[in-house]
């Protein structure tokens, strides 16, 4: 049978949380009909396992304890060996992948049998800017939108190489027939279509994989990650390096608490940003007629939708004091009942050293 790899590269904000997911929570079913999200082992997520994949393949080690990602690729390898039929790799940082990383990541898989195919997903810079900064300051960034948004602009950044679909198409398809390089657009409509066009890339029918996810990142309004940005300052967060914050600041308040209310103004692309958005989007469709690359969906995707006149742009670096305070309030409110609820280490040592003494009394 032809083992065929799926590696899905990205971009980050294009839906890869919820496919990952669906093809977790789906995996058995899947395997039922050789199709494969490969993991580590039983205990072990296959999100993680391809994180920890991706990151020791370029090098990185971050988002955990020092060497944890040490060996990952090779054992993912090693996995995919013992498959048949085809098997799907995804996570979103290889978008921005250096040829190195690259050049061994096709080797490998070629040593294993592999019949390759690169797939990425693509959103129209409209939407992506906006989601990618706020993705940014959920993980501990503290750079204001004015500046995320000059560095996107000026290619310099890790975003921006990720965003960049024909730099990054380029150096993926290398040495690829034009057939097993997979663009998937994410339509500006919420629904069923993106998992679809996912679906007809791997070749999965879809009720292959009947159970939904209800994974998703949520967005933020400006109010709200003004605030988070200002909390960021104040505990002086390290992005991808401490995760000490992670729990409590990422999941319960940016993905919990303050999606919840999003009471302010949705986060917009700068309007200054929209005609250069724009040129963006034609470069982009160019490259892919010229490249003749698979494409599921439409190209017209890709292209931001026009500026709604009635949709005032609010500045989140100039954000007023009172919105954010209302947000401050509901994520003090979260934080205080989350903290009612854990134990107290000052509680339990106290405890522990009265179970002691009664003991030491007993004998």
């Amino acid at each position: 049978m032809t083992r065929r790899v799926f590696l899905h590269i990205g971009a980050p904000k294009t839906g890869t949380t919820y496919l990952q997911d669906r093809l977790r929570l789906n995996s058995r079913s899947l395997a039922a009909h050789d199709v494969h999200f490969p993991s580590r082992n039983l205990t072990m997520d296959p999100p993680l396992f391809h994180f920890r994949a991706a990151l020791d393949l370029m090098g990185q080690d971050w988002g955990g304890e020092p060497g944890h990602a040490e060996g990952s690729w090779d054992a993912l390898v090693r996995r995919i060996k013992r498959l048949d039929g085809t098997i799907v790799v995804s996570h979103e940082i290889l978008a921005a992948a250096h040829p190195a990383a690259i050049a061994k990541a096709k080797a490998s898989l070629g040593r294993a049998g592999a019949e390759l195919h690169v797939v990425y997903s693509a959103r129209d810079l409209g939407r992506q800017i906006p989601a990618a900064w706020q993705e940014s300051i959920k993980q501990g960034r503290t750079w204001s939108y004015r500046r995320f948004t000059k560095r996107i602009v000026k290619r310099n950044s890790w975003f921006s190489r990720a965003f960049d679909l024909p730099e990054v198409l380029t150096a993926w398809s290398e040495g690829l027939a034009p057939e097993r390089v997979h663009v998937v657009t994410v339509p500006h409509t919420r629904g069923p279509a993106l998992w679809e066009r996912n679906c007809r890339v791997f070749g999965i029918d879809p009720a292959w994989a009947p159970k939904e996810s209800e994974a998703h990142n949520a967005s933020l309004g400006v109010a709200e990650t003004a605030m988070l940005r200002r909390l960021n300052q104040q505990l002086d967060r390290e992005p991808r390096q401490d995760n000490r914050f992670d729990v409590l600041v990422r999941r319960l308040l940016a993905e919990e608490t303050l999606v919840q209310r999003r009471r302010s103004k949705p986060l917009l692309l700068p309007p200054h940003a929209q005609e250069w958005a724009e040129l963006e989007a034609e470069r982009w469709i160019d490259w892919i007629e010229g490249s003749r690359v698979h494409v599921a969906g439409d190209v017209a995707d890709l292209r931001p939708a026009p500026r709604d006149p009635e949709a005032a742009w609010v500045n989140p670096d100039k954000v007023g004091s009172k919105p954010q305070l209302k947000a401050a309030m509901e994520a003090l409110a979260a934080m205080t009942i989350e903290a009612s609820r854990r134990e107290d280490p000052q509680d339990t040592l106290a405890a522990k050293v009265r179970t002691r003494v009664r003991g030491l009394r007993d004998d």
